[in-house]
């Protein structure tokens, strides 16, 4: 059976739920890094400037986006090493504690592991992860 790696980013706030989240479904090792980032535009350059002229950039976020559009935006970084037989019920909670159907909920990303090693002792085993 293969490892795999499965990385989180998502939005800040959702960041102590999903601590309790993945502890509560037996996966209480990974890594939490704040790291700063950027999706997709919202819409065109073009489009945004001329609702910009237009009367200003609108309240909220879609505001935000549009007056700043290369602005990076603040979120968390979760990596996990987990069986390979595991990935999909973390794949399924991350979803559905970082979902909010709104543009920003995050991504997520599995990745193979081919070798890990315990740098203690330089250990290269499958459970040295």
């Amino acid at each position: 059976m293969g490892m795999k790696e499965v990385i989180a980013i998502i939005r800040p706030e959702k960041t102590g739920v999903t601590k309790d989240a993945l502890a509560a479904a037996g996966f209480p090792s990974f890594t939490c890094q704040k790291v700063l980032g950027r999706g997709r535009k919202l819409m065109d350059e073009t489009i945004a400037a001329a609702i910009i002229e237009e009367g200003g950039a609108p309240e909220g976020k879609l505001g935000e986006a549009l007056s700043e559009p290369t602005r990076l935006i603040s979120k968390r970084m979760f990596t996990l090493i987990v069986e390979e037989d595991d990935v999909d019920k973390l794949v399924k909670l991350l979803v559905e504690t970082n979902q909010t159907a709104t543009p920003g909920d995050g991504k997520l990303f599995v990745l193979p592991i081919t070798e890990s090693y315990r740098v203690r002792n330089g250990e290269k085993a499958a459970d040295a992860y």
